[in-house]
């Protein structure tokens, strides 16, 4: 059998952009009758070292909240005003589903996968704890959204 891409046909997670994390996390609770999550934010750069399109990003960032669902987490990503994948979505697109996650077994190689594949790495980062590192690559052409990759350290 040939090895896939992303070495796991299993996503991990839905990613959603919202103009106001406060008020969607309401929302969504109450929708799907789960407790509201806390808050988080994206991190100091001085851990996440964030990378936008291949450049430094000291200043992009954002507020998540996170659901889990039974086989599925739902992320919610409030961008703030700094250049990121996710500021961009919310300005080009709108609010809505931004991409599809998957926990990978190595994300640089996996990267460089993608990358062979055609493509574009859009944001790079490390967690905001430093134990793990993520990757947006925009597959908006072929599948309609950007894929994450995500992997724990």
């Amino acid at each position: 059998m040939l090895e896939t891409i992303l070495g796991t046909k299993k996503p991990c997670q839905i990613g959603m952009i919202v103009k106001d994390v406060e008020a969607s996390k309401q929302k969504v609770a109450q929708l799907y009758g789960l407790a509201v999550p806390p808050t988080v934010g994206g991190g100091d750069y001085a851990i996440t070292k964030t990378q936008y399109k291949g450049n430094p990003a000291p200043d992009a960032n954002c507020k998540m909240a996170f659901f889990d669902f039974d086989n599925i987490q739902l992320e919610l990503i409030e961008p703030n005003q700094f250049d990121s994948t996710w500021r961009d979505h919310l300005v080009q697109v709108g609010e809505g589903m931004h991409h599809l996650g998957f926990i990978v077994d190595d994300i640089f190689k996996r990267m460089e996968m993608m990358k062979e594949a055609g493509y574009e790495l859009t944001q790079f980062g490390y967690y905001g704890d430093g134990n793990g590192a993520y990757a947006y690559f925009d597959c908006t052409k072929d599948v309609k959204c950007y894929v994450e990759l995500l992997c724990s350290f």
